[in-house]
Formats: structure tokens, C-alpha cells, sequence
């Protein structure tokens, strides 16, 4: 780049381009490299182009980790992972979710008492881990607990957090317990990468009767979970689906009510996923030989106002489920074959066309995440957190 430009455009230039080339700026020149590695140039740099994380399982029982550029050429652009160490060394790892470039991964550690998070930015290689204990192994024996992580990183500071929620497992441990009451505030901590550390919030705790679900999305800085509110009404268990927001940047969680349709359908048959940057609820069933799908989205961020989109089915004999959607709309679909072998396609509603993916493995053993790329954790130390 010409010396004669002024350092101001010069900056803007170099904020413009992907992190691969970032990456080799920093070793023009002693200027670009303390720009790039400084916080404000990494917590302010946002790439334009987003790719697709896929992980899923061979029939080796092999975890493998694709990503695919998704652009105008997709799927041409895909690319097989070179895994961080810390990422290798989870065992039966999962994704818990991606926020803000950053992915969250966690799975067995070394230690049968606790479990792993890896926080991994796929873009630069760079991943930091922590370890999750839990609430105490001689109460896990009993299965009374169990815990759900969510993971976002707040759009106010740049901060990666890691949110563990521990809450009563399984119907029987309910009765007795009211709609009021609260998680104690143990239950519930929120790990936070700039002070390294784990707290408790004590501010609008979810209830006791609420189980969360595993799976969450995150969008425009709040953290959502699928959950199941169960409460003693005239001596009987009553259950119903709500979400349950969480704030990143203030910790707070909220309820965020379900028409009576969804609050009352079937767990089993929903999840939640994020379509064009809204929180939406996929609801499915089956009919003869076709899995069918409704997508609901929440209006304009709007809590219980939620509209159907639109339903279509495809032909899946032995089963299948959305893992996702394209930046486009394009549904990602894992569609169950014979011999427990599934396939990952993309679903055009208009056309009806399918499109493989080539991310062929066991059924329901795959998750896809979308991510952006980041230059979020450049200036973290690789290590550990206990």
C-alpha cells in the first residue's frame, strides 16, 4: 500500500479486508501489526462473508468438521477443518453454539467430574478452554440435576460468555414446587472472558419449574433456549413450552410466551433456530412417507407475537429435521436414509429442489452453525480456565 495515502485510509483499507489477509498484514509492517492486534481494531471488525460450520459423525464414529462459504457459489467453497488441540481433545463434543464469529464447543474432559468448553474462532485457529464443573458428582449420580451451557458474546463489549444453568431433571422431582419459585442463585453462572472468571447473577432468575432445552440461538444480543414449564396443578404434573431469553449485556432472563398451538405441542416436535437474523420456531410432524415442517418467527422482536411463515414437506420415509437455514432462507435439512445413514441437503421451497451436501453420516448426529469471520480472541493467551 502507498506510503503516501494517510495512515487514516489506510486503516480503513485494511478493516475491509478478509482475516486471512489481515492475518498477513501484521507482518508488513510494525505499524499494521499494533493496529490489527489492538482491542479497538478486533472489537470493531465485522466480516461480510458468512460460512457454515458443519460437524457431524462418519460411520466410523469419527466427528468431522466442514466449512462452507455461503455465498453464490454454494456449496463449491468447502473446506475440511484443521481441529485446535483443545477441540481435539474433547471427548463426544457438541456444539453449543456460535455468536459473533466465535464458536462453543463442549464434550468430556480428562476429568470424569466436569465437562469442557472450548471457545474456538475458527477464522484465525485460536481457541481458549474451560472447564465446567458441576454441581457436585454425588448429586449427578442421582440424576435430580442436570445442566444446559448457552454461549454469546455481548454486543456492547466484545466479551464471550459462557452461561451454566443446573435445574432439577425429570418429572418426579417437581411435585411440590410452585410457579414462583426461583433457581437458587448457585444454579445459575455466567463465566465471562475478560475477568477470566464465574459468577452468579441474582437478578430475574428463571423459575424452578422450568427445564431448559439444550439447543439455543443467539440474535441481536440475547440468548434463547426452548424450555418446558412444569408446575403441580390439582395434584398433577402440568407441563407447557414457553422461551426463555437471556440478556448478555445486563444477565437478566425474561419469558417469552408461545401461541397456544406451540405451548402446547409437543416438545419433541419443536426446536428454535435464527432465519435472516429473527428467532423462529420450527415445529414438524409426519405424514405417510413426508417429514412436514412450520416455521414460526417472532414479530420484530415482539414476545408472543409469533406468525407462521410457511409449511412445506419433503419426502423422508425414515425421518428428518432442519439443522439450519442459508442466509438466503434455504432451509439445511438432515434427511435419514436406510442402515441409519443420513444426508445433509439444502431445501429450495419454491422449486423443490434438493441439493446434497456431501456431509453424509450416522442420523441425527449432525448440528450446523453459521459464523462470521473475527479477529475476537487475537490478543487471548492460549490456556485454560478452571
Amino acid at each position: 500500500m502507498s506510503d503516501n495515502l494517510p495512515f487514516e485510509i489506510q486503516v480503513e483499507i485494511v478493516r475491509r479486508l478478509p482475516v486471512k489477509s489481515l492475518l498477513q498484514c501484521r507482518s508488513v509492517s510494525k505499524a499494521w501489526k499494533s493496529l490489527i492486534d489492538s482491542s479497538p481494531f478486533i472489537a470493531g471488525y465485522n466480516g461480510r462473508m458468512q460460512h457454515l460450520l458443519v460437524q457431524y459423525t462418519c460411520v466410523d464414529f469419527k466427528k468431522k468438521y466442514v466449512s462452507i462459504v455461503d455465498d453464490d457459489d454454494f456449496p463449491k467453497q468447502k473446506v475440511s477443518m484443521n481441529l485446535p488441540l483443545l477441540v481435539k481433545k474433547l471427548k463426544s463434543p457438541g456444539l453449543t453454539g456460535s455468536s459473533h464469529g466465535l464458536l462453543c464447543l463442549n464434550g468430556s474432559g480428562d476429568n470424569p467430574d466436569t465437562d469442557m468448553a472450548v471457545i474456538w474462532n475458527v477464522s484465525i485457529r485460536k481457541a481458549v478452554a474451560v472447564v465446567i464443573s458441576n454441581v457436585g458428582f454425588e448429586i449427578y449420580e442421582t440424576n435430580l440435576y442436570e445442566t444446559n451451557l448457552g454461549f454469546g458474546v455481548c454486543r456492547v463489549t466484545t466479551d464471550p460468555k459462557i452461561i451454566k444453568i443446573t435445574h432439577f431433571n425429570g418429572y418426579a422431582n417437581m411435585r411440590g414446587i410452585s410457579r414462583d419459585e426461583t433457581v437458587d442463585p448457585w444454579q445459575v453462572q455466567v463465566f465471562a472472558l475478560s475477568t477470566w472468571s464465574w459468577r452468579s447473577p441474582y437478578n430475574n432468575l428463571p423459575r424452578k419449574s422450568i427445564k431448559f432445552g439444550h439447543s439455543t440461538v443467539v440474535i441481536d444480543g440475547f440468548l434463547y433456549w426452548l424450555a418446558i414449564d412444569r408446575f403441580t396443578l390439582t395434584g398433577a404434573i402440568t407441563k407447557c413450552n414457553l422461551i426463555i431469553s437471556f440478556d448478555i449485556t445486563s444477565e437478566e432472563f425474561r419469558e417469552v410466551g408461545l401461541p397456544n398451538s406451540l405451548a402446547h405441542q409437543c416438545s419433541r416436535n419443536m426446536k428454535i433456530s435464527k432465519l435472516r437474523e429473527s428467532l423462529v420456531v420450527l415445529e414438524h410432524g409426519a405424514e405417510a412417507n413426508n417429514a412436514i415442517f412450520s416455521v414460526w418467527m417472532m414479530g420484530d422482536g415482539v414476545p408472543q407475537l409469533f406468525t407462521k411463515l410457511f409449511t412445506f414437506n419433503v419426502n423422508a420415509p425414515h425421518g428428518a429435521t432442519i439443522r439450519g437455514f442459508r442466509k438466503t432462507g434455504e432451509p439445511i435439512i438432515e434427511i435419514v436414509e436406510d442402515h441409519g445413514i443420513s444426508k445433509l441437503v439444502v431445501y429450495e421451497p419454491h422449486s423443490k429442489q434438493i441439493d446434497n451436501l456431501g456431509c453424509d453420516g450416522l442420523d441425527f448426529f449432525c448440528q450446523v452453525h453459521p459464523y462470521m469471520e473475527t479477529l475476537l480472541l487475537l490478543d487471548q493467551p492460549d490456556r485454560n480456565i478452571l
